[in-house]
């Protein structure tokens, strides 16, 4: 096998959403019950606005979904797992919005991919209950996602995938090098920008977005 295809079935390989270890104590499998589990990602994504994550409890997760303490526990074992699995949701959700947005997107305009992350990463900080105060789950370990990559090791590998896969760009050192830095830098400066401003300060995420395009446009074209 070839380098560049040992690099593309690596990366497919590991940034697939695998659920990890231990985050579920068993899968949803009535629909009632997927439904009672939804609700307690949801209570566990505004009570990380309004309480945060040191003074979340399961007590409090269960109140909120308005469920008995027993079917929190009979499905997370405690407050780590449930926020767990609300990254993974935030994680899964994010793609989601990227490849709606990318689906007519020609595969030679593959530089448009690069605006859209931005621009669903400042939605989500906008719109999605918890997820200024949890990202993709750094707030409690930066390992949350996955205990042998970091969780935006693991968001660098699925956009990889992502423009291997949609846009056909080739899966190099370099290129993921450059997703690595671009991800990196982006975290920080859309951070930066809701610290400036509840809602993402427009001054600092146009610059940033500059920035990040500019960057990836001559680290992918460099090969």
């Amino acid at each position: 096998m070839s380098t560049l295809a040992h690099d593309r079935d690596t990366a497919v390989a590991r940034s697939k959403p695998a659920e990890p270890q231990g985050t579920l104590r068993r899968k949803p499998v009535q629909q009632r019950s997927a439904e009672r589990v939804a609700r307690m990602l949801d209570a566990c994504a505004q009570l990380l606005d309004e309480v945060g994550y040191t003074k979340l409890t399961t007590t409090l997760i269960a109140q909120r979904a308005e469920v008995a303490i027993g079917s929190v526990y009979q499905f997370f074992g405690d407050k780590r797992a449930v926020v767990r699995a609300l990254g993974m949701r935030n994680l899964d959700l994010f793609f989601s919005r990227i490849e709606e947005r990318t689906a007519d997107t020609p595969t030679d305009r593959w530089w448009e991919l690069v605006d859209i992350v931005i621009d669903e990463y400042i939605c989500m900080h906008r719109s999605q209950p918890g997820f200024c105060t949890l990202h993709f789950g750094d707030i409690v370990d930066i390992h949350l996602l996955d205990d042998s990559r970091s969780n935006n090791d693991v968001l660098t590998d699925r956009l990889i995938t992502l423009m291997d896969q949609r846009f056909h760009l080739p899966v190099t050192e370099r290129t993921r090098l450059s997703i690595t830095v671009a991800v990196e830098t982006g975290d920080v400066l859309v951070k930066l920008a809701f610290r400036h401003d509840p809602q993402g300060d427009d001054r600092i995420l146009t610059e940033a977005k500059t920035l990040i395009r500019d960057y990836v446009a001559k680290a992918v074209s460099a090969g």
